[in-house]
């Protein structure tokens, strides 16, 4: 009898190894999409400030804005990752002012998407008379 029980537990150890690794690469898939996240808000963030910086020049536009933070997107966020950001410049006042929206879409099935809204303002030399 007592080999009789013994056999009927083959295999569990199995299925408890399998059930680990799972949820294993779930948490490690998961930790790989917010880190993912967390670099494209950084080149985000650092594209809405090379842009108002460069459209604070004198005698700058917010098309150059727009153009270097594009630049800067393009440079380091390529790829399907960064094709959901759109950035526009506009002077406020004495500043310029980079907005950038963007929805992240991860690349990991059945993980959702990521919107959001960031600013970059830098106040406006004096035109070089």
């Amino acid at each position: 009898m007592h080999q009789a029980s013994a056999r009927c537990e083959d295999g569990q150890a199995s299925v408890t190894m399998l059930l680990t690794v799972g949820v294993l690469f779930i948490v490690f898939m998961t930790m790989v999409n917010v880190l993912l996240f967390v670099y494209a808000r950084g080149v985000v963030r650092a594209a809405v400030d090379e842009g108002a910086r460069a459209g604070s020049f004198a005698n700058a536009s917010a098309g150059e804005c727009v153009s270097r933070a594009q630049n800067a997107l393009d440079d380091l966020l390529g790829g399907p990752l960064g094709d959901n950001i759109a950035v526009a410049c506009a002077v406020i006042g004495e500043e310029m002012v980079a907005t950038a929206n963007a929805t992240l879409t991860s690349p990991i099935p059945g993980v959702g998407s990521w919107s959001f809204t960031l600013e970059g303002r830098a106040r406006n030399e004096d035109p070089i008379p």
